[in-house]
């Protein structure tokens, strides 16, 4: 594709305003950087509006905005479940957040596996908390390159080996730079600017896109019958939409599991301020369902029959939807805001993708078991540097490894976190579970959803067989369950045996 040369400077002059801001957001609710509570969690310091921002900017990624139309566009109506999903999670994140809020709060705890460590007395419990957020976090990371890469190419910027990968390159050393000075301060500030960007691009295209092709009946008139539609599923299937509900019903589960969205809510001032979130953003849900759609547009316009496209479209399959899109209906100057709205919807997660493992790295892994002894600013050094080390693994796992694999192994990262739920949320209530059947619930969770993954092509379906029919479901949600009965069955074993229990450190006044 040819450079598109105005989309290119519009492109560059909002990537600069957003490197710009990231670096002075370092003065932004001053605090002591050396600090690892100050550097990862900006003090705990944001309030409904910037927590708002900020959770919307880490949730709602630069592949979110790539992905779901790109699945709606290729799959059909199966891409629709994000939808429900993210609506399903709010009334969870209401009832359970505030809580994890307080007692982390009271503690001091910066991440999921501080509150293990506390709540259960296991440090190893706590590293297999700390371990399954890193791993699942790590090719989250990498995806959100998907976005940039995207739209780079679609831009007209293509080149060979290394050379092509250079605007990339570039896009996340200074990502990595402003990470390291600002910490949290630098994504949450950058959120604002690209949350704006994006509702002003999705809410034009849902306008001006139906008005072009004369409205939105005759969009659904053009989509194919069998993508309007879900499919019921095999003959013998014992619910036919289980696929479906399963897959929202697991990822609503996971969501909140990631280290990232939890650094997202104890950043936050106050548990009102989360709880005021909960209720504000299924906003967002709205705003994905608009996304949604721009699949079905995209096949409106029959971007996958235009010949300019085709080299494009090769290069990425179905992910080439939603830019070519942009391309086919707006003027450049508009095609250069909405593709750095993306590439910036890819910075703000990254960001805090890489400071919530190195949080967890720092804090449960080098304190814990490495040194012990290491001051608050030593501590907050090793997560600046840890933080750097993520973002380019993440970089070279995505320029060295083939695109597939890693879209492979990120369908892992929900099937990982959830089986973390047993021990951070259910811990959140009671401690009836030894938190030695946790761990080996983990584990037997852990194994099952890779190996089930790994034999199914990483799809993240699994029939389960019952009594003659199949039960299609999300592979999370059927290993979760494995994961329940495993510290179900063991807690009262354990118990029985005498096995010693850690002590909790945490008090019903905690929780508020």
């Amino acid at each position: 594709m040819p450079i598109d040369w105005t989309a290119l400077v519009v492109f560059v002059l909002l990537f600069v305003l957003v490197t710009v801001l990231g670096f002075v957001a370092v003065h932004w609710r001053r605090g002591d950087l050396d600090l690892l509570h100050e550097w990862g969690l900006a003090g705990g310091r944001f309030g409904t509006v910037v927590t708002w921002f900020l959770l919307g900017g880490d949730l709602y990624t630069a592949y979110t905005f790539v992905a779901v139309p790109a699945l709606m566009f290729g799959a059909g109506a199966i891409g629709f479940f994000a939808v429900p999903y993210t609506i399903m999670i709010y009334p969870f994140v209401f009832m359970v957040f505030p809580r994890l809020w307080s007692v982390a709060r009271q503690n001091g705890y910066i991440t999921a596996s501080d509150f293990v460590r506390g709540r259960y007395g296991s440090r190893w419990l706590a590293l297999a908390v700390a371990i399954t957020g890193i791993l699942a976090t790590m090719p989250y990371i990498a995806l959100q390159l998907v976005g940039i890469q995207v739209v780079i190419a679609a831009l007209g910027i293509e080149g060979a080996g290394w050379l092509g990968d250079l605007p990339l390159i570039i896009a996340f050393v200074i990502l990595a730079a402003f990470t390291y000075t600002s910490g949290l301060r630098a994504p949450a500030a950058i959120a604002i600017v690209k949350d704006t960007l994006i509702w002003i691009a999705v809410i034009a295209a849902v306008v001006a896109i139906p008005i072009q092709l004369g409205g939105y009946g005759k969009i659904f008139a053009a989509i194919p019958q069998a993508k309007l539609l879900l499919a019921p599923g095999p003959a013998n299937a014992l619910l036919p939409y289980s696929a479906y509900f399963t897959l929202a019903l697991g990822s609503a589960l996971a969501l909140f599991l990631y280290p990232h969205a939890m650094t997202g809510v104890l950043s936050a001032s106050s548990r009102g301020a989360i709880s005021r979130n909960a209720a504000l953003l299924p906003a967002y849900s709205f705003l994905l369902a608009l996304i949604a759609l721009l699949g079905f547009m995209a096949l409106a316009v029959g971007v996958d029959k235009a010949p300019q496209f085709a080299d494009f479209a090769k290069a990425y399959p179905r992910n080439f939807a939603v830019p070519a899109l942009f391309i086919s209906v707006f003027p450049s100057w508009f095609v250069g805001v909405a593709f750095a709205a993306i590439a910036i919807g890819a910075l703000v997660p990254a960001a805090i993708m890489s400071i919530a493992a190195a949080n967890l790295w720092t804090r449960n892994i080098y304190r814990e078991f490495i040194n012990p002894t290491c001051t608050p600013a030593e501590e907050a050094k090793m997560a600046k540097v840890v933080s750097l080390v993520v973002k380019f693994g993440a970089l070279v796992f995505i320029v060295a490894i083939p695109l597939q694999y890693a879209i492979n192994l990120q369908l892992l990262g929900g099937m990982w976190i959830i089986q973390t739920l047993p021990a951070v949320i259910i811990g959140l209530y009671t401690r009836w579970f030894h938190e030695r059947a946790l761990l080996l619930g983990w584990l037997v969770g852990i194994a099952a959803a890779t190996g089930l993954a790994a034999m199914q092509g990483f799809t993240p379906m699994t029939a389960v067989p019952i009594a003659g029919y199949v039960l299609p479901s999300y592979t999370a949600l059927v290993t979760l369950v494995l994961n329940f009965a495993v510290a179900i069955v063991l807690t009262p074993i354990f118990n029985a045996a005498g096995a010693a229990r850690g002590l909790d450190e945490t008090s019903l006044e905690h929780y508020g």
